[in-house]
């Protein structure tokens, strides 16, 4: 790989007050490392060692808002309370002593079981029609009170990462937690104003936890929101089957004040629509750019052989070219780059990647660590 591949890679960005050294992100990836969901001296140093090594932006494992049902794990970190949002200050004072900016990802994962542990909130489980699926059902359909103070949740979180100084704020909205579980139909039977026959309809939630979110944070701070087509319960899932399908799910986010989506494949390189420009064609990010004229970050699988659901099913991968991801990236057909896997392996891959050291794979054993 030459200097020049690399270069699109290294290149500064802005938006807003958002300034990066590089256009690579850390995506985000739960690690269940934070006792009662207070993330310690260990966490803070977790992302330190990131940020040390050259990651230009940094995006939190999934933070959960103020809101009981919002966990299915004890160890997954709160973005509410005073101990938690201490250890999270330790966190972004970390970073940015290292040179690099980060995001909390604020997160309720509606009626999703935890594949760590059996644990349940006291108060039950929570979605839009009491289902995890098309055919399961798990816990409660949320009332409207339930959704607005799910909605004023993500507000007073998105403010206290204002407030703790972070630099931008990332919505979780994918791989069918509760905001996704809003937009899917299988998910989402309501009759109500949250509900409805089109993923327009469904989306409703959504742009009322963004609006809020916006108002939270002002105008200055990015707002950041994951999109996945494919949900855990279901890989095969398409929210969009086209392009104006996608452009009424997304266009009304940006408009709301998303100014950045974080678009979810498990292979960056799948063209997003193949019947319309080829195998080759613009990927989910491509084709989010190109319909919102919002900022876009991609990921899945980037750097590594294999992707993240053979990750959980006890594969290895190696290395893989980045030609691909760097040709995209030099046509502008997505501004960011989140890189996963290969970041909770080695902390300083970005560090080796630009002074050309050896890159190491992913091991599975790697999940059980935070280092």
């Amino acid at each position: 790989m030459t200097e020049i591949l690399l270069d699109a890679l290294f290149q500064p960005f802005e938006l807003k007050s958002l300034k990066l050294r590089n256009r690579v992100v850390m995506a985000p990836m739960t690690r269940s490392f934070s006792p009662e969901g207070v993330p310690g001296a260990d966490v803070a140093e977790y992302y330190r060692r990131r940020a040390s090594h050259g990651v230009g932006l940094i995006l939190s494992e999934g933070t959960v808002i103020d809101r009981p049902a919002s966990s299915n794990d004890p160890n997954i970190p709160h973005f509410h309370g005073d101990a938690a949002l201490a250890g999270w200050q330790r966190v972004i004072d970390g970073v940015h002593a290292a040179g690099g900016a980060m995001g909390p990802q604020i997160w309720h994962v509606g009626s999703v079981r935890s594949p760590m542990t059996d644990w349940v909130p006291a108060s039950g489980i929570e979605s839009p029609s009491g289902l995890i699926d098309a055919t399961r059902t798990r816990g409660v359909a949320m009332t409207e009170e339930a959704i607005a103070d799910t909605i004023a949740a993500f507000a007073r979180a998105a403010a206290d990462a204002r407030r703790l100084g972070f630099d931008v704020v990332e919505i979780h909205g994918a791989h069918g937690y509760l905001i996704d579980q809003f937009f899917w139909g299988a998910t989402n039977r309501r009759t109500d104003q949250y509900g409805g026959a089109t993923l327009k309809a469904r989306s409703r939630f959504a742009v009322e936890v963004v609006r809020a979110v916006r108002r939270a944070v002002g105008e200055e701070m990015p707002i950041v929101m994951r999109l996945s087509q494919w949900k855990q319960q279901d890989y095969a899932v398409r929210l969009a089957e086209s392009p104006d399908a996608m452009a009424e799910w997304l266009v009304p986010l940006v408009e709301a004040g998303v100014d950045i989506l974080h678009c979810s494949q498990r292979r960056f390189w799948d063209a997003e629509f193949p019947e319309i420009d080829g195998a080759g064609g613009l990927n989910f990010a491509g084709w989010a750019k190109k319909l919102t004229g919002a900022a876009t970050i991609t990921v899945g699988s980037v750097g590594l052989s294999g992707d993240f659901l053979g990750a959980f099913g006890g594969e290895t991968s190696q290395p893989a070219s980045l030609v691909n991801l760097i040709q995209r990236l030099e046509r502008r057909e997505f501004d960011l780059v989140a890189v996963g896997r290969a970041l909770l392996s080695d902390p300083a891959w970005v560090h080796k990647l630009r002074e050309r050291g050896p890159l190491a794979g992913f091991k599975p054993a790697d999940l059980a660590t935070l280092y």
